[in-house]
């Protein structure tokens, strides 16, 4: 099959579009035919060899932590799933990706694919949106009538966020470049600062949760703080920078650390189906060119949205 490698830590040129052997599905595993997976920042840190203590990798490493695909085999043991069946997920970022035809997946992280979007298109949603939701739901604990800011909204991540914190009845102040910021107001935000031009923290009034999506400098993370209502929380998902706290106001800050989690990915699988949530996809790409994928981010040139690699039919 084919698959996309690095056999050393570098630049994007490290990047191999090979032929390497299909794997074969252990206990608990399923095999994957990939239809597409998707480029996360976190892909190109991991190349880079950043994130070699948190996440270590054995190489050579297959990248794509997201895959939408069909399942060719399943191993032993496995319930709940028939070969045949379109499945979604989030892979462990340890793991062999989904850069490739075919992917080994645990059958735990699987979740069924939507059938209203095209399958390639389905591997926008699964590491982006787990962080959304997890960010405002499992840590911010998002209600109706609660004001959020979410701080770089015009991303994949913040798409989501966009419209989940909208649908949970929340009031969504957005900031987004001008770029962007179309976009943004389509997904449901009732107020967007164009922080190319304005300092959020002079643009609106204060909100009960933050979540940062954007990579500031920690002064500029700091200053949020005081945009945050007594009791607020700041969801963080820059890992490099930990979220800061303002404890004599009750004001919590948190650092995500997004996890695999099949169940909230069937929930969001049903928003989608539902007509309650949208999957946005900004560019699509065949598989034998994701060295220039990675190279367009590492420059900055990638557009806003999720870029999806679809894999190679035969």
């Amino acid at each position: 099959m084919k698959a996309v490698r690095f056999h050393e830590y570098g630049d994007p040129t490290v990047l191999r579009y090979e032929d390497v052997e299909q794997p074969v599905p252990g206990a608990g595993q399923v095999l994957v035919r990939v239809a597409a997976t998707s480029f996360n920042g976190v892909d190109g840190t991991i190349r880079a060899g950043f994130m070699r203590e948190p996440i270590p990798v054995a190489l050579p490493h297959t990248p794509g932590i997201d895959v939408s695909g069909t399942i060719a085999a399943l191993g032993e043991g496995v319930t709940g799933f028939e070969v045949g069946d379109h499945v979604v997920g989030f892979l462990p970022m340890t793991d062999a990706g989904a850069a490739a035809q075919y992917v080994l997946a645990p059958a735990a992280i699987l979740a069924p694919a939507p059938t209203t979007v095209p399958l390639a298109d389905a591997a926008a949603l699964p590491a982006v949106g787990l962080t959304a939701w997890q960010a405002l739901f499992d840590h911010a604990k998002l209600t109706a009538g609660r004001r959020v800011l979410i701080n770089g909204a015009g991303g994949a991540v913040g798409g989501y966020a966009v419209q989940l914190a909208k649908n949970a009845g929340a009031h969504v102040v957005a900031t987004a470049s001008p770029r962007s910021a179309d976009r943004v107001k389509a997904a449901g935000a009732d107020e967007v600062v164009d922080h190319t031009t304005s300092a959020v923290t002079e643009a609106t009034a204060p909100v009960d949760v933050i979540l940062n999506l954007a990579p500031i400098e920690p002064a500029q993370l700091a200053a949020l703080l005081g945009l945050i209502n007594n009791g607020g929380v700041l969801v963080n998902t820059t890992v490099w920078m930990p979220a800061p706290s303002d404890e004599e106001r009750g004001v919590r800050g948190i650092d995500l650390f997004v996890r695999s989690d099949a169940q909230q990915l069937s929930h969001l699988v049903d928003l989608i189906d539902r007509g309650e949530l949208r999957v946005e996809v900004a560019r699509r790409v065949p598989l034998a060119d994701l060295q220039t994928v990675h190279a367009q981010a590492a420059a900055g040139e990638l557009p806003s949205g999720k870029v999806v690699i679809v894999a190679p039919e035969a």
